[in-house]
């Protein structure tokens, strides 16, 4: 019997990428075979264009995203937006100075740019972000007044990512955000993600759903953490990695290996 999805949506950290930032091999072949039958396949990533280059290369056959959280849905074929959902410059700012209370890393994200302070790439051991160094010194912007940056390039951001030192410190930000109508969202250790009111991964989904033609119905979506609910949730079938959290397990329709033993393949295997 022919399989109902025809997206196959991926989440990029602890779903796609190994623990070592890496695609299994494995998983790289199952992905282009499955483009090659027909079904459309995605990223669903809090990541921009330009910190999944390294990978757009490695991964040809995936087209579209819903990057930057869902404020940015994506052809990479086109390379054009699909839809873009900006953080207001307002907002941005606030958030900004809301994070120097407590000696956070402020890491803007835009379309084709990924922003942050030097000194804070250098101390990016120190907020739990020490494994992205790397791609932080090789892709980021520097930008050492970052509410300049903000206000000069006015509609550009679309989320804001606050990388504490621990979770008590990102409980306190949550805090004192709280009432700005944005939307915040836990990733990683100790990083809190600030987007626009609305703005979540199956909102770019959606947008993605629309330039195929399909249905949200048709989608399988497959995550790790806590900023991959709303796909899981709004996908026809979701699926929860091996290392996944266990909230994220309880709302799974399936459970498959982890991001270092090829759950992406299973997943494909069992659903396609």
């Amino acid at each position: 019997m022919p399989s109902p999805y025809k997206l196959l949506a991926l989440d990029m950290d602890g779903t796609l990428l190994d623990s070592h930032k890496q695609v299994l091999p494995r998983t790289r072949e199952a992905i282009a075979q499955l483009a090659a039958s027909g079904v459309a396949v995605a990223y669903c990533t809090g990541r921009n264009p330009t910190e999944l280059s390294d990978y757009v290369a490695q991964l040809p056959s995936i087209r579209y995203g819903s990057l930057v959280s869902g404020a940015l849905a994506y052809d990479f074929s086109s390379q054009e937006a699909l839809s873009v959902t900006p953080l207001p410059t307002e907002a941005c700012c606030h958030v900004i100075e809301t994070g120097a209370l407590e000696n956070v890393m402020v890491h803007l994200l835009c379309v084709g740019t990924s922003v942050a302070r030097q000194t804070d790439i250098d101390r990016m051991d120190q907020v739990h972000m020490g494994i992205y160094h790397g791609m932080f010194d090789k892709l980021c912007t520097r930008a050492e007044d970052l509410e300049e940056y903000v206000r000069a390039h006015e509609g550009q951001v679309l989320k804001t990512n606050l990388y504490h030192l621990d979770n008590a410190a990102r409980e306190r930000t949550r805090a004192r955000l709280a009432g700005m109508g944005l939307k915040l969202v836990d990733a990683e250790e100790t990083s809190l993600e600030c987007t626009a009111r609305g703005i979540s991964k199956d909102k770019g989904l959606r947008a993605v759903c629309d330039a195929l033609g399909i249905g949200m119905d048709q989608v399988v979506a497959v995550g790790d953490a806590p900023n991959d609910t709303d796909a899981l949730r709004a996908a026809g079938c979701a699926v929860a990695m091996g290392n996944a959290t266990p909230q994220i397990k309880e709302i799974a329709d399936l459970v498959v290996a982890d991001n270092d033993h090829d759950g992406i393949v299973e997943a494909i295997e069992r659903l396609f």
